[in-house]
């Protein structure tokens, strides 16, 4: 099936979607003024050793302190062995200490970037290991034939006293003896200048920044299926067929410059298909649907028949059901770039063989993931529990905030509970003080419902203190929000 990669650049963010037979499968965002750091080389400065949790934070010139724990630091296990425990870290590590650290997962949330002292220089076909000398290939080149031919150039390329080591990445494969020592020579040079940086810049100082968005398309996200890679400015466009000239060669005959009159994002209806990936309801097209709930701990998918009904029986209908939200799973998943724990809840199956057949086409529909993904079998719940790993921020948390009205709880207090819950606050004010008259000022709402359904009540609370009440509309406040004042 082949893939089409488009790519909508303004001077304040970046915005690329795969797309495979016109449907959106994936969308990554990077804004100007805040890039993703996972890959950056840092010097950092030790703050503070834990030795209770084995771990110490990093000022690495972000607002929040980052954080490296002993098992990520490469001088233990060298020295250790990769099968015994680490040192521990108090005799590693000290306060004040300068240490080259990389970042290996984005800050997310309240909690601050984690770090890694085992540097990995990823290029296009190979990832430089400095530190360890030794050749990988990726798992995903499954011919035993053609991990052979890899391993027998690398060797022949790579001399025995090279100190570091590399991993041949899966689009190494079928890679000619030029390609690889064209790859190992911009590493060598790349680590080389991280190196001088490092014993002339003072602590905290980046050392390096890994490719922007747009160049990391061609270096990560082309394959062998990919048809073509749109540009929707021409700038930028020059600048992807020179980088490409120079380091991606094969893919700079897929670049094209869109030059249309409509928005390139809303010409393939992806506009509409960001504003439902941030809903929690997936329509499904057999008129069943998803609900996608997103908490800090994990999400949940539950699947729904809606108004789908089969010719057959309702057993037929579930199958046909939990077998197209399989798909949709697998989907949405890659679209909102969901990570962490996952627990799936597909409408409950008697049937053993329609259970091992929605899990063989969950499977199937996320092969396609470039993400490590583990998933169980159906728990005694009839659940499934899956992970996928977290390495950035999902799509809603990259393009909302937390409501200030609900405060993230999704619902909001009705306008008769905040205006009982007014008529409380009233009566402690009128125990505690004596002012001439209350004023309350809350949204238009609120004061409706004083004004109408609740004017009794207050009425009567007015005569029960003995002291006037006025009403006054703020209307910069949401329903919630409400004042008494002390006139």
């Amino acid at each position: 099936m082949s893939e089409d990669i488009l790519v909508n650049i303004t001077p304040q963010e970046t915005r690329v979607a795969l797309m495979l037979q016109g449907a959106v499968q994936e969308l990554h965002i990077e804004r100007t003024l805040s890039r993703g750091m996972t890959g950056n080389i840092y010097l950092g400065k030790v703050v503070r050793v834990l030795p209770g949790m084995q771990s110490a934070f990093i000022d690495i010139g972000l607002e929040r302190a980052a954080f490296l724990h002993v098992a990520d630091i490469w001088e233990a296990k060298a020295r250790e062995g990769a099968t015994t425990a680490p040192t521990p870290i108090e005799k590693l590590l000290f306060d004040g200490q300068s240490l080259m650290v990389q970042v290996v997962k984005d800050p997310i949330g309240t909690k601050g970037a984690r770090l890694s002292t085992q540097v990995s220089i990823a290029g296009r076909m190979l990832v430089y290991l400095p530190q360890d000398p030794h050749i990988g290939i990726s798992q995903r080149i499954e011919n035993e034939a053609e991990r052979e031919s890899l391993r027998q150039k690398m060797q022949k390329l790579v001399p025995a006293e090279e100190k570091g080591g590399f991993i041949i990445r899966t689009m190494a494969e079928e890679a000619s003896e030029t390609d690889l020592q064209m790859d190992i020579d911009y590493l060598r040079k790349t680590w080389a200048n991280i190196s001088e940086q490092s014993k002339a810049k003072p602590a905290p100082s980046l050392l390096y920044q890994d490719l922007n968005l747009a160049q990391r398309v061609l270096r990560d996200f082309v394959n062998d299926e990919t048809s073509s890679i749109q540009v929707d400015s021409r700038e930028n466009f020059l600048k992807l067929q020179d980088f490409a000239e120079m380091y991606t060669p094969s893919v700079q005959s897929r670049l094209v410059h869109y030059t249309g009159e409509r928005p390139l994002f809303e010409l393939y209806a992806i506009e509409e298909e960001i504003q439902r990936a941030l809903g929690r309801r997936v329509d499904l097209k057999s008129g069943g649907y998803l609900i996608v709930d997103q908490t800090e701990a994990m999400t949940t998918i539950d699947v729904n028949t809606g108004s789908y009904v089969t010719g057959r029986n309702f057993d037929d209908t579930i199958f046909k059901t939990n077998l197209e939200a399989a798909h949709a799973i697998a989907r949405q998943l890659r679209l909102r770039n969901l990570g962490g724990i996952i627990i799936l809840d597909f409408i409950d199956m008697e049937n053993v063989e329609h259970r091992n057949a929605v899990l063989a086409e969950l499977n199937k529909a996320l092969s396609r993931d470039r993400t490590k993904i583990s998933v169980s079998n159906f728990s005694s719940l009839g659940l499934v529990e899956m992970t996928r790993k977290r390495t950035r921020e999902s799509l809603a948390h990259v393009l909302c905030e937390v409501c200030p009205a609900c405060a993230g709880k999704g619902q909001v207090k009705t306008a008769r509970t905040i205006c009982y819950e007014i008529l409380r606050e009233l009566l402690r004010e009128a125990r505690q003080f004596n002012p001439k008259e209350f004023r309350i000022l809350a949204s238009q709402v609120v004061i409706d419902m004083f004004l109408e359904e609740e004017s009794p009540h207050l009425a009567m609370l007015g005569d029960f203190i003995g002291k006037p009440i006025s009403l006054q509309v703020e209307s910069t406040y949401h329903q919630e929000q409400y004042d008494i004042i002390l006139m």
